[in-house]
Formats: structure tokens, sequence, C-alpha cells
């Protein structure tokens, strides 16, 4: 399991790094602000190619800093669609780069008027340790169909990967262009205080808070991707292996690890024992063993193995039921630095994990009686990230739709909302601000620049004063009313 591996000296060297290549972009972006559309494809192109390239070691690097790390869940969830929002960029990025034409009222005629949008400059991403390809290239991608320079910082749980993603980047991109910055909290710190043209932070709704601080004091605009407790509603109505079947994999892809994981399930009084021997049985049937099984993925480091075993701990001695699923000894499990899918039934808010994203493989259930009430219940607490249900209820499907608010949202499955790559991607409240991904990604980091355009004929001067002549009272007569 991976640790932060970089010392004092490091950082220290790091620091100085991101203010003189920071220095460096913002001058290269000056002498070339505004790129082709054909530039901006070639760079995608090389990108793409570099990854496809550097795949093995990826992986490879990915495992290493996981302890365990399946390695079809570092394909579907980092490589896959990291590959797949390329594509779709290179696809569209010269319809997104057309000017759009407006509408000029009939009092400034002639004349014409259109957006356009210009790249901001140079853009921070600052990166998390769960998913480090695709939370890091993802942005990138964006960034750079939108004409910009791009610092990233990765996690200093991850430096294995950390290392490759550098050594690939510098083999297709100068520094001035796209840029790796290594480093522990001190560098991450001097990072989002920088002067970036937009920075783009994915991690706790804790530190996101952190983070726009730093950056209101230079008044840099921020996307904020950040998480929140995501609920899965069962509805009354849906037969329970097919509710499971949509979101069980949501929830053990990467252990858990995963910000917009279900968090914990809404079941129906009278079939939560149905739900926990469903889960049970699919579970078992995905991962027939634990400790020693490559699907399974481990834990990243031992603070957050402590942390999820702490959160057990409370929760059982504040009463809830634990279930811990799998046939493999617990004490092989921990030294594995896995923890199998646990069931917690009969929760509490006082519990801790109810209090704060679980951010591994731990499930709370809490039972309700009618849709009015699950509501109610998930309207009472933060807006999470994403927000699951399982049902074909048009009725109830609408209920949640129009009643509730969350930053995406699946009908009959989970996570999958985020892959789509012609749908916006963000939070809402403590969950996020900004959207990225396809489009919307290109739009967040374009300046949308309003032009209004005259030529030779200028009517404007008939009403320039004196006022009270007859062109007032006819343009109040027509436009004041």
């Amino acid at each position: 399991m991976a640790n932060n591996l970089y010392s004092e000296l490091d950082d220290q060297q790091e620091i100085g790094q991101i203010d003189n290549v920071l220095l460096m972009q913002k001058k290269a972006f000056i002498n070339d602000p505004y790129l082709s559309a054909q530039a901006r494809i070639d760079d995608l192109v090389k990108l793409k190619s570099a990854i496809l390239s550097s795949q093995e070691a990826l992986l490879k690097a990915l495992s290493e800093d996981f302890g365990c790390r399946s390695v079809d869940d570092s394909k579907m969830a980092d490589l896959m669609p990291t590959i797949m929002g390329i594509n779709y960029s290179i696809k569209h990025i010269k319809t997104w780069m057309k000017p759009s034409k407006r509408h000029v009222a009939l009092l400034f005629q002639p004349a014409k008027a259109f957006v356009m949008y210009q790249p901001l400059g140079v853009v921070g991403i600052i990166t998390p340790w769960n998913y480090p390809l695709f939370l890091s290239l993802g942005p990138l991608t964006t960034a750079l169909a939108a004409g910009n320079r791009a610092m990233i910082k990765m996690s200093e749980f991850t430096p294995a990967t950390n290392d490759v993603v550098k050594e690939m980047l510098l083999s297709i991109f100068s520094n001035d262009k796209v840029a790796v910055i290594n480093g522990g909290p001190d560098v991450a710190s001097h990072f989002s205080a920088q002067p970036f043209d937009h920075l783009i932070f994915t991690g706790s709704t804790r530190v996101g808070k952190i983070v726009m601080a730093a950056a209101a004091k230079n008044l840099t605009p921020v996307t904020l991707e950040l998480g929140g407790k995501s609920p899965t509603i069962i509805d009354d109505e849906i037969e329970i292996n097919d509710a499971v079947c949509r979101f069980i994999l949501g929830k053990t892809l990467n252990a858990g690890q995963t910000c917009v994981a279900p968090d914990y399930i809404l079941c129906p009084k009278g079939r939560v024992d149905e739900l926990k021997n469903s889960i049970s049985k699919q579970f078992n049937k995905m991962y027939p063993s634990v400790a020693n099984n490559k699907d399974y993925g481990a834990i990243i480091n031992d603070m957050q193995l402590q942390r999820l075993n702490h959160w057990l701990e409370d929760a059982q001695a504040k009463g809830a039921i634990l279930t811990p699923l799998g046939n493999d000894n617990q004490q092989d499990c921990l030294s594995a630095g896995k923890i199998p899918l646990t069931l917690v039934n009969n929760v509490n808010d006082d519990m801790l994990l109810m209090q704060e994203e679980i951010f591994g493989p731990i499930l709370p259930i809490v039972s309700y009686k009618d849709i009015d009430e699950v509501i109610a219940y998930v309207n009472a607490r933060p807006r999470p990230l994403a927000l699951y249900l399982c049902s074909y209820n048009a009725d109830i499907q609408q209920a949640v739709l129009e009643r509730t608010h969350a930053g995406g949202v699946c009908l009959n499955d989970a996570a999958m909302h985020v892959a789509q790559d012609d749908m916006p991607f963000g939070g809402i409240g403590p969950s996020g601000m900004g959207h990225y991904h396809g489009h919307e990604g290109f739009l967040t980091f374009s300046k949308a620049k309003s032009v209004f355009k005259k030529g030779k004929i200028n009517t404007a001067s008939t009403a320039f004063p004196p006022y009270n002549k007859l062109i007032h009272k006819l343009i109040y007569k027509l436009f004041l009313k």
C-alpha cells in the first residue's frame, strides 16, 4: 500500500518548480494565445497514443500504489474513460470552437453579435489518489481541447503512477505546455495558491474549502469535484436481485474508493434481510475470495485502512449490526490491506460512517416506510454528488428527480453517468461546483467572449444629444413598453 514517499527536500524542489513552470507557461500562452482546431486535435492524438503505449506500465504502477488493484478495475475506470473522453473531444473540437451567433435587436441594427470561445490560459489540476489517471488526464483532455496549457498536481499517495504519468507526458509535451508536479501537502497548498486562470480540484469537501479559499486570494475561478454521501434508493416494487445487480459494481469497483460509489442504501422496511442475502450472494459470485483475489482491490494505505476499521468499530459500539461478506478470515484480509464488502444495518446519525463519505467497501442500509420519507431523508442531508434509484415506476422516478438535488442521477444503474461523454459531470453545494467532461469541459476552460460588430453604417449617431428630438420620442414609443 502506498504512503507519501516525498521528502521535505523533494517538496521544496517541487515548490520552486511550480513558480518557474507557471511563469513559463503564462509566457508561452501569451506568445500563442489561440491554437487552431488542428493543433488541439494533434495534442490530443499525441496524448492518446502515449497513454496506449504506456498502458502496461500504468497498470503495473497503479497496482503497486494500491498494494493490489484489479487490472480490469484500472482499465474500466481509469484508462477506458480517459481514452473515450479524448476520442469524443477530437471528434467535436471543430464544432465547439465555432462562434455562436446571437440575436441583435432591431434598435441596434445593422450589426452582428456572436460569442467566441477563447482559451483561458493556464489551468491548474489537483488530482486525488483514487483514480489518478482519469482524474488527471480527463481534465487535461478538456483543458487541451479548449486550447489551454496545464499544470497537474498529482497525489502524494500514488508515487509509482505519478512517475509513469510524468515521464509519459514529458515524452510528448514540453513543460511550457503540460507539466506534472509531485510532492506532499505543502506542495499542494502552494499549488492551490497560484494565480492560475482556472483551477480544478477533485477530492474531499474539507480540502475543497481550503483550495477555494486559497484560490479566492487571486480571484482564480474554481471547479470543485467533491463527494458526499450518495444514496441508493430501492423502491418497494422492484425485484431485489435486479436492484442489487444495478448498484453492486458501482460499490465494489476499486473497493468502494470512488467518489460516486453508492454510500448507503435506502431499503423498504421488511425487505432488509432479503436485500442483505441478495447482496451477499452477488458479492460471493463476483469475488469468491477477497484476501488473495487480484480482482478485489486493496485500500490505498494504512491510514485509510485504519480509518475504515475505526468507523466499523464505532458503528458496532453504537448498536449497528455488521455483516462482512465473503468466506475469508478477517485477519487474512487485513494483512492483505483489504476489507470485504461489509453491510451495516441498524444505523443512526451518531455513527461516524453516517456522518461523512465512507470511501470504502462499507455499505450502511437504512429502512424506510414510503417514498415521501425517502425524499425527506435525502433532503435533510447535504446534497450528494450522485443519487441512484432502482425503480421502474415512472411516478417514483419523476418524484425523486423533481424533489431531490444531486450532482447527477442514475436510474437503475450506479456510477455509469460519469462515463457518458455528452453529459456534464459536477456536484452541487457541498459535493462541488462547476462542470466538466465533454462539451461542458470545453466551456469551463474557455472564456465565452461576447462580440458585437458594426460595419460602416452607424445609426446610433442619430440618437446623440441634444435629446428630445423626434428620433428619441420614436425610440421610446417603440421600445419603452
